[in-house]
Formats: C-alpha cells, sequence, structure tokens
C-alpha cells in the first residue's frame, strides 16, 4: 500500500514525542484549593444567614470557617511532612530536631479536627432544639434558598474534585477534607429542601409552621451527621496511643517467621505501630549461639531482603532490623 509507505516514511523522518504523563495536583495544592473554596463558602453563609435570618446558614458559615481553620493546620502538617520526606540542604535543620519525622502530628490535627467539627455540630444541635422551643424563626426564604444552591454546588465540586485526586494521594488528611465537604453538602441539601418547601408554604394554611423549619431542619441534620467525625476521632486516637494494626502486624509476623525459618534463626519479636502515614516496625531475631559468623555486608543484604519482603512506602516507613542470641535485648 503505497498511503502506507508514505506515512510510515513520515513517522520515521519525524518522530512523535513520546506522550507526557500528566502528574495530579499534589496533597498541598488540594488542600490549598479546599482553603480558598471554604472561605468563600462560610464569607457567603455568614452574609445570607444574616440576611434571611436563619440560624441554621449562620451555623453553615461558622461551621465553614472551624473547617477552614482545621484545613490550614493540615497544610502545615501536609508541607512538614513533604519536607521531612524530601531531605536536601535546605532542610537539614529541620530534620535535626525532629530527627523522628512529623507522622505522630498527623494523627493529632486529624483528632483535633474531628473533635472541633463534632464540638460544632453539637452546638448547633442545642441552639436548634432551644429556637424550636421558643417558636421557631421566621426567615426570608429567597435569600435563603439562593445561598443554599450556591453552596451546594460548591460542595458537589470540592467533594469529586478531592475524592478523584485523593484516588492517587491516598492521603488521611485529603481524605478529612473530603469527608468535611460531603458533610457540609448533607447540611446544605438538607437546608435547600427545607427552605423551598418553607417558600411552597407561604400564603397557605400551613404557613404558620414555617418558623419551626430553620431549627427543624438544622436538628435532623445534626443528628444524621454527628456520628460521621467520630470514626475519623477513633482512628486518630489508635494512631496517638500506638494501638498495633492487626492486618501490618500479622503481614509482619508472617515475614519474621519465614526468615526464621530460611536462615535457622531461633525466634524473633516484633513490634509495630501505625502513627499517621508512618508505619513504625521494629524486628528483632534471636540467632543460635555460636552461629558461624558473618560480614557485616551479608547482614545488610539479610535486612535488605527483610524490608523488600515487607514492602511499603520506604519514605513512610520506619524499618529497624536487629540480630542478638540475648532474649533479654529483644523483649
Amino acid at each position: 500500500d503505497r498511503r502506507r509507505r508514505v506515512n510510515l516514511d513520515a513517522m520515521s523522518s519525524s518522530p512523535l514525542p513520546p506522550p507526557q504523563v500528566q502528574a495530579g495536583p499534589s496533597e498541598q495544592t488540594v488542600l490549598a484549593v479546599s482553603i480558598g473554596v471554604t472561605l468563600l463558602v462560610a464569607a457567603l453563609g455568614i452574609v445570607f444567614g444574616l440576611l434571611s435570618r436563619s440560624f441554621a446558614i449562620v451555623f453553615d458559615g461558622v461551621y465553614s470557617l472551624v473547617d477552614v481553620l482545621m484545613t490550614v493546620v493540615t497544610l502545615l502538617v501536609a508541607r512538614l511532612i513533604a519536607a521531612a520526606d524530601a531531605g536536601g540542604p535546605q532542610n537539614r535543620r529541620l530534620v535535626e530536631h525532629f530527627s523522628m519525622g512529623f507522622w505522630h502530628l498527623e494523627p493529632m490535627v486529624l483528632a483535633c479536627s474531628g473533635l472541633m467539627l463534632t464540638s460544632a455540630v453539637l452546638y448547633a444541635l442545642i441552639n436548634a432544639v432551644h429556637s424550636f422551643i421558643e417558636g421557631g424563626r421566621v426567615l426570608h426564604f429567597g435569600h435563603a434558598m439562593l445561598y443554599a444552591g450556591v453552596t451546594l454546588v460548591a460542595c458537589i465540586v470540592m467533594s469529586v474534585y478531592q475524592l478523584r485526586a485523593n484516588r492517587r494521594l491516598k492521603s488521611q488528611l485529603v481524605a478529612l477534607d473530603a469527608k468535611a465537604w460531603m458533610m457540609s453538602g448533607a447540611i446544605t441539601t438538607a437546608l435547600l429542601l427545607a427552605f423551598a418547601m418553607g417558600g411552597m408554604l407561604q400564603g397557605t394554611p400551613l404557613e404558620r409552621w414555617t418558623p419551626y423549619i430553620d431549627p427543624g431542619v438544622l436538628a435532623l441534620v445534626c443528628l444524621l451527621i454527628l456520628p460521621l467525625p467520630l470514626g475519623t476521632i477513633r482512628r486518630a486516637l489508635e494512631d496517638i496511643l500506638l494501638v498495633t494494626p492487626q492486618d501490618l502486624r500479622l503481614h509482619v509476623d508472617e515475614v519474621a517467621r519465614q526468615v526464621v525459618d530460611e536462615e535457622g534463626f531461633l525466634d524473633f519479636r516484633a513490634y509495630v505501630a501505625r502513627v499517621g502515614r508512618g508505619r513504625q516496625i521494629e524486628l528483632h531475631f534471636i540467632v543460635p549461639p555460636g552461629l558461624p559468623p558473618r560480614t557485616l555486608e551479608s547482614w545488610d543484604r539479610l535486612r535488605d531482603r527483610i524490608g523488600d519482603r515487607i514492602g511499603g512506602d520506604p519514605h513512610q516507613r520506619w524499618l529497624t532490623i536487629a540480630f542478638t542470641t540475648d532474649l533479654e535485648w529483644a523483649e
């Protein structure tokens, strides 16, 4: 085929550049975008809440401010972790002062964020009950529906953006922020439905019930979303208390038993903990007394093989492997 030969000649004379692999946004970029959008939503919530006389909308704005505060702290922690992992002369002093890294800050931030979000929800629930008892609150439904519609779009866009980015990043910090956007979206959806219903009831015999819409829907939403931060708090407390993750412990034990059988060792002791995104693993192998001597290079190669079997990102793993004939050194 003459046309095919011409095309092949053109390709050989003008080779196409290799396709560019586009890297996605970094963890810090995703969190920075979230901060900017959250500030905008918070400002809209406070302004429209005052215009519509809706405590539910004011709460939504305040909730967003709490969220952006914790996101700023989260971004700072993410930058510290990235700087410590990157190394280099510019981060040498940082590493010298925090030689164990910054992994321990991540569960602390997650726990604090979860507690603050839970406190905000409880405060809003108490105010909703109080307002309901006092006879409700008259609203301007036009302003309220406009705010709810705009905010709902922002929540959906940010949730999708962060969930897609986190498929590659696999960051607890981004996952928590995405969950916060989904929680805000749930609040806003309930507000939009309630305000639309209240607007339709205007001028009808049921209009006298409209003052109860704002506190009623706020109380319902608070009850629905209150359990959501509890899982994050539980996970963060496990990391802070160095609770051993069973799946990682089983994997490390399996690798260590294989090494014991292959090398003719007597036994092993494993100590495993998860601290944020970091994994701390200590392995002590009990070597028989009188074992023929090996060079240090041979022991290092064995350590490398054990580390490869354990796997995981070396930048997010603190692995210590020791060999001893004295059991007391391993316990």
